[in-house]
């Protein structure tokens, strides 16, 4: 894909777009100020994906990357029908570069999100489907690929990032209860991540460096994840 996003950082607007949306989460506000977000936050998103996808290749050849909301851009619409909270718009700015021939999340990636006071980037797979959670505790039972993920955690986690996922109360059955590697057989999904306070690297170009540069700390996680459970 050829690369000419022009990308130039997020502008303090659309931080400032969230911010207000808080404050504002109905549907009249909204339409009121949707040009301010599809000028502050989708057009700049969009560069960005383009940008930051076409970098990714240098860690995973195969990533996928699509400027189109639904695609790499989740949509700000939130998804009320089964939920107590009613307020029908996201509070934040989602991007997802998947790798893997799955439906997007269900395959491990890397994640940009902008909220009004921080920006966080992780890896991962958030929730196991159902086909894959065997496919990931096999992987944490054996002793090669359980010591590789062994290995990728301590390597990440040397580096200030925090791996972790919702847990299951117990390890689940048909593995020992005291198994070396029982704080991972709980884990309902799989990820590393971290969390950044709104400064002037997020207003710049130096972004896609920035973030590269996590990405590439927190890539030993990611290839884990494709090599043994979704591929």
């Amino acid at each position: 894909m050829t690369n000419n996003s022009g990308f130039s950082g997020f502008p303090r607007e659309g931080v400032d777009f969230l911010g207000e949306l808080k404050l504002n989460n109905t549907k009249p506000w909204f339409q009121e100020h949707k040009n301010e977000y599809e000028k502050f936050l989708v057009d700049p998103a969009r560069a960005f994906i383009l940008e930051m996808g076409t970098r990714l290749t240098m860690l995973s050849p195969s990533v996928t990357f699509d400027p189109r909301i639904d695609k790499s851009l989740f949509r700000i619409y939130r998804d009320i029908r089964f939920s107590k909270d009613k307020t029908p718009y996201k509070t934040h700015l989602a991007i997802w570069f998947w790798e893997g021939n799955r439906k997007k999340v269900e395959n491990s990636g890397y994640y940009f999100q902008l909220d009004a006071d921080l920006f966080l980037l992780a890896v991962g797979l958030y929730t196991f489907p159902p086909d894959l959670i065997d496919n990931y505790r096999q992987a944490v039972d054996d002793d090669k690929s359980g010591q590789e993920l062994i290995t990728a955690v301590e390597l990440v986690e040397s580096k200030g990032y925090d791996v972790s996922a919702e847990t299951y109360k117990r390890v689940p059955g048909g593995y020992a209860q005291d198994h070396p590697r029982m704080r991972f057989l709980k884990y309902k999904g799989f990820g590393a991540m971290k969390a950044y306070p709104i400064n002037e690297i997020l207003h710049s170009t130096y972004l896609i460096d920035f973030c590269y540069n996590v990405y590439e700390d927190l890539s030993p996680l990611h290839n884990w994840l494709v090599k043994y459970v979704t591929k």
